[in-house]
């Protein structure tokens, strides 16, 4: 039945996408008056209902036959953006070359995105979570949003197309989920007389444009952490081998490594000369993202993801270390600032981070204490507050280290949390709703606030 279930959907989803594409928002009116003229002219007493059944009908079929050769070749060029942001409208130039000896007029270009079809595993995860029995939108239940619409796209009007020209149009569209957004194909597009359906010239042009996470604006944050010693200085993540911060230069004493001797000042002076090197203390940071979510957390996880990226962008790291550490495939620790790696590189992982099923919690933990030993703090962006989640953050409160938890949840599971207070917890410690972050966010503003002015 399941099987079935998924071969329907896969069916309706297909149609529905051809018919947003190809009837314009006139066609949307007649046809929903032809619904209901046909469920009113059952009636043998509704006689105007069954006219205006028949009338409509005929405006569809003329529509369609009027629509079905189009004679237009054309070729098209997108010059797309390599990156764009969840909800925020991204534009980009397209130009539309016409071939044949005709001056088209009132054409429109519409853009054709792929769609990502749910796999069976998947569908059937929707359908075995608890939110699935609660609900009819199957976008709930994708663990990464699968199902739903990729992107908000709208015809764009292409005016007069001269013989033999070509005309350039800006196209915007607003992406609706993170990742790859790929584009399938230009549509070249004209109404019938009626205005109620659309013909077109299909225009395969496959491009992709990484979208990502959305991003919240953040309050100025301070860190918890102090000065920690860092073996190798900020070369580490660039060289082979330990290295410490160059500091002069100095003549050869008895011990030292001969890979610290200048060769050039010593071949100047007439004697060894080797460099003197200093150990460097800075600043490092943990941000720790939970990926372990369960198919009816998928809203939650992508909050996470979207604050993860929040906290990336808003952290000033041109004197600090920030290391993202989460769990997918592999263990994955990332770090930015010091010119060892760029906020860019971190957006693009974040953009294609998956929830992870096939791993225990304690992967996540083991990855973080690891590294516990060179961190002055630890950001945690938790789904939940099981007893799994809070033994990392009690061997990371043994270990001496700052910690600002931050858990995203569903509202019942948030209050739950808030009512039932430990005396264990860090003192920066928020949950945040799904849906209401922006509001959690405010709250973290003021008792920043507070927690200065008592300083």
């Amino acid at each position: 039945m399941d099987w079935l279930s998924y071969q329907a959907y896969r069916l309706l989803r297909d149609c529905w996408r051809r018919l947003e594409r190809r009837l314009t928002p006139t066609g949307w009116l007649v046809l929903v008056g032809l619904g209901l003229c046909g469920a009113l002219g059952v009636d043998p007493d509704q006689a105007v209902a069954g006219q205006a059944f028949a009338l409509l009908l005929c405006l569809f079929v003329v529509a369609r036959v009027w629509v079905a050769r189009f004679p237009g070749r054309f070729s098209a060029q997108r010059r797309v953006p390599r990156f764009g942001t969840v909800g925020q409208p991204l534009t980009y130039a397209v130009e539309v070359r016409n071939h044949t000896a005709r001056l088209w007029r009132e054409l429109e270009l519409v853009e054709e995105a792929a769609d990502p079809w749910p796999t069976w595993p998947q569908f059937k995860a929707a359908l075995a979570s608890s939110r699935w029995h609660r609900s009819f939108r199957l976008s709930r239940g994708w663990p990464t949003g699968l199902g739903r619409t990729v992107a908000r796209l709208r015809p764009v009007r292409l005016g007069l197309v001269p013989p033999h020209g070509c005309v350039e149009v800006q196209v915007e569209l607003v992406p609706l989920r993170r990742g790859p957004l790929r584009l399938a194909a230009t549509l070249v597009a004209r109404r019938d007389p009626l205005g109620l359906i659309r013909g077109w010239v299909r225009l395969p042009q496959p491009q992709t444009i990484l979208i990502l996470p959305k991003r919240y604006v953040l309050p100025p944050l301070a860190l918890p952490g102090r000065l920690q010693y860092q073996q190798g200085g900020v070369v580490f993540a660039s060289s082979v081998g330990e290295s410490e911060e160059f500091v002069s230069l100095r003549h050869y004493r008895a011990g030292d490594p001969i890979r610290h001797v200048h060769w050039r000042s010593s071949a100047r002076v007439g004697r060894l000369v080797v460099k003197e090197f200093e150990d460097e203390f800075f600043v490092r940071h943990a941000l720790v993202l939970d990926t372990f979510a369960e198919p009816d957390q998928a809203e939650a996880f992508e909050e996470a993801v979207s604050l993860a990226a929040s906290l990336v962008c808003a952290v000033q790291t041109q004197e600090s270390l920030l290391d993202l550490m989460f769990v997918g495939p592999e263990a994955v620790c990332l770090t930015t600032g010091r010119g060892v790696g760029h906020v860019e590189r971190a957006l693009e992982i974040l953009a294609a981070v998956e929830p992870c099923r096939d791993k225990p919690f304690a992967a996540l933990q083991w990855l973080v204490l690891q590294h516990a030993h060179s961190l002055s703090g630890c950001v945690c962006i938790l789904l939940g507050w099981d007893a799994a989640r809070q033994e990392l953050v009690r061997r990371l409160r043994a270990l001496g280290l700052p910690l600002w938890v931050w858990v995203v949840t569903d509202a019942p599971t948030a209050a739950r949390i808030v009512a039932q207070p430990e005396p264990d917890r860090p003192r920066q410690f928020l949950v945040l709703e799904v849906g209401q972050i922006e509001a959690g966010l405010r709250k973290l503003h003021s008792a920043e606030l507070a927690l200065n002015a008592a300083a």
